[in-house]
């Protein structure tokens, strides 16, 4: 058996499976060159700030960017400092062409028919290119600032109804449900969504993978090194195939790839002095109080910050090219792919290895590393067979959406 050049051999029953798909993430709480607002540019005197607030046309150029390299689609985030997920990409359908939105949404801020009647709404104006992450949350004081006073297993158990009934609406007309968290009477949507959005989700608590094994067409997991991400979804793919139900599985993770290996790390390195130690501990103590288990895995692939001490990026890679510095200082996920194109296209063979079927990433700024990603490691994970050839608008293979608006 042949090794490819710049890569492995394919592991067993490799070329059987389904390409690993590429999204990519939209910046809608703004973006800039560093892991925190405005980064080092900021605070240089006669600079102007690198801080690029979430507009509209801003974040058309990064969903743009991304149809055109061949993305599969775009995360949209949810949250307090988010603008809202829904408006932002109804408003960026028309003008892409066959970029999916992977809409994040929580269950319990808006009815479960409510949101089914979404759905069937944004998949019949976009020409079917909707995707919706559910998020359940984790965070005790942003859920409060919802008006979300359950606590966290009740929330995974309200989630479970909340998907129970978004499907029921769309296979069934009406549909009635009465559970613990939800009593519905002949629900309905006026016509089901043409195909069905696929249901991502995370969690990993023990409350959130038996929901993930029921529910979700794709499980969502922070970016771990491979061995402790692939016993996190093996333990999801047991539940569900108890289930008589099979998964696919995706990896959350950020990227910082260039041409030499030097120069991605260099990058890393600009981002981690850009951070005072006062911010570090902050945050630290902020991410730290998290109920969300997620987090508190995030939080201890670094060691809650200790090992950034040295002031070194590289004492910050826990796994060859896997870098722990972007935790420091975010919630949620902490760890970017680092290296030259080659290295981040063996990392990712690593984890499609470890049975990963779909990647979301994102880098800072996200236009521009959309383009050293796409442009420098897309085309090594197509020749290794990992990927398809992306489907690229205006080629001969792209295929379109008539968009009804």
């Amino acid at each position: 058996m042949s090794v490819r050049p710049g890569g492995r051999a394919p592991s067993p029953g490799q070329a059987a499976r389904r390409p690993l798909a590429v999204h990519w993430f939209l910046p809608t709480s703004g973006d800039g060159r560093g892991i925190v607002d405005g980064s080092h540019a900021k605070e240089e005197p006669g600079r102007a700030s690198a801080f690029r607030p979430p507009t509209l046309d801003y974040l058309e150029q990064v969903a743009l960017a991304a149809d055109r390299l061949g993305y599969e689609g775009v995360l949209t985030p949810t949250g307090t400092w988010c603008e809202d997920a829904w408006l932002v990409t109804a408003a960026l359908a028309r003008s892409t062409q066959r970029l999916k939105f992977l809409v994040a949404l929580r269950p319990g801020l808006v009815s479960p028919t409510l949101a089914a009647q979404m759905a069937a709404t944004f998949q019949r104006m976009s020409g079917g290119r909707l995707l919706l992450n559910v998020v359940t949350g984790g965070d005790e004081n942003e859920m409060r600032r919802f008006g979300d006073w359950l606590d966290h297993d009740e929330r995974y158990g309200r989630t479970r109804e909340f998907l129970d009934v978004v499907r029921g609406t769309w296979e069934a007309s009406p549909f009635s449900y009465e559970g613990d968290h939800y009593r519905i009477a002949d629900a309905r949507v006026s016509a089901p969504p043409e195909p069905q959005p696929e249901i991502y989700f995370g969690g990993s608590s023990d409350a959130a993978l038996p929901v993930a094994a029921a529910q979700a067409d794709v499980y969502l997991t922070w970016g771990e090194p491979p061995a402790a991400a692939r016993e996190k979804i093996e333990r999801v793919r047991d539940l569900a195939a108890a289930r008589g139900r099979s998964l696919r599985f995706g990896v959350r993770l950020h990227v910082i790839t260039r041409d030499r290996s030097a120069d991605a790390w260099e990058t890393a390195q600009r981002f981690l002095d850009d951070l005072g130690p006062e911010q570090i501990v902050e945050a630290q103590r902020l991410l730290g109080s998290s109920g969300s288990v997620g987090q508190q895995r995030m939080v201890a692939l670094h060691a809650g910050g200790s090992l950034a001490a040295t002031g070194r990026a590289r004492d910050l890679e826990i796994h060859p090219g896997l870098w722990a510095g972007v935790g420091l200082v975010r919630g949620g996920a902490g760890t970017a792919l680092v290296g030259s194109h080659d290295e981040v296209a063996d990392l990712i063979e690593e984890y499609h290895q470890a049975g990963f079927d779909e990647l979301v990433l994102s880098g800072y700024p996200h236009l521009e590393e959309a383009y050293w990603f796409a442009e420098g490691v897309r085309p090594l994970l197509d020749a290794r067979g990992i990927t398809s050839r992306a489907r690229r608008p205006g080629t001969a293979t792209a295929r379109t959406h008539a968009v009804p608006f």
